[in-house]
């Protein structure tokens, strides 16, 4: 019959469509997807962590000696006592020592920090102009200076000498003091190299631990003796108590010794 051929051709139609749409992928058809729809995602580069850079001053290379070495100067050479002040200068208490020295007419040596010279060149410059010594105390108070690598000492000293200078471009600079008086045989060494002597003490109140006056004052006085050098200080934080005691200090000292300056 006339019909028979075009409902054939619209079943061959159908039958066409219904086996593409089965093997076209499908959502949840479970059927595998395209070639390139599978094909794994590169996988990221790992970024590497960066260490931690070290931000204080590299560990010590050497160990810690248990006794002092030679060549420390610790006594005045004469009769009288010497002065010696450490960690300044201070804004608030090395005026006040520098007072007391001037009204009892005495001299005495300052130790003092390079980081703090450059900060307080003025009263650098009034230590030098008022008649007293100065002294290389490091550039920040590095008490393992002396067991770090020569180079690294030579460098620390130049640079608080260099500081020292700025502020008294004539300034002599005959004395180096170790930190925490922990000696080694290389920074006397290299101390000497830099034309400088190492400055120990014999009388050491212990003033850094912030006891009372009174008690500053009778350390300093029942243990001065003939020559003696006193450590004292008028910076690392509140030194009101060795201001106190620098007034019974300087006058028994005076009385008994005298007071001389370190040469």
């Amino acid at each position: 019959m006339p019909f028979r051929a075009p409902l054939a051709l619209v079943l061959g139609l159908l039958l066409l469509v219904t086996g593409c749409g089965r093997a076209g992928s499908r959502p949840g058809s479970g059927t595998a997807a395209p070639a390139w729809s599978t094909a794994p995602s590169p996988t990221p580069t790992p970024v590497a962590t960066p260490s931690p850079k070290r931000t204080g001053p590299p560990p010590p290379v050497r160990p810690r000696p248990t006794g002092l070495p030679a060549g420390l100067r610790k006594t005045t050479g004469v009769r009288g006592v010497a002065l010696t002040f450490d960690d300044g200068p201070d804004p608030v208490y090395t005026p006040q020592v520098l007072d007391q020295l001037r009204a009892a007419r005495v001299k005495a040596t300052f130790c003092v920090i390079g980081s703090r010279a450059r900060r307080y060149p003025e009263l650098v410059a009034r230590i030098a102009r008022e008649g007293h010594q100065l002294c290389n105390h490091s550039w920040n108070h590095d008490i393992e200076l002396g067991r770090r690598p020569k180079a690294a000492i030579r460098a620390d000293l130049r640079r608080t000498s260099a500081a020292i200078r700025d502020a008294v471009p004539d300034a002599r600079i005959p004395f180096y003091r170790q930190p925490g008086g922990r000696w080694t045989a290389e920074v006397v060494a290299v101390a000497k190299e830099l034309g400088m002597r190492s400055l120990h003490w014999t009388v050491d109140p212990q003033d850094w631990a912030k006891p009372t006056g009174p008690t500053i004052t009778k350390r300093v006085t029942t243990a001065a003796r003939p020559g003696a050098v006193v450590l004292l200080h008028d910076g690392g934080g509140d030194r009101r108590a060795t201001m106190s005691a620098c007034r019974h200090v300087i006058k028994d000292l005076k009385r008994r010794y005298g007071i001389v300056k370190l040469r």
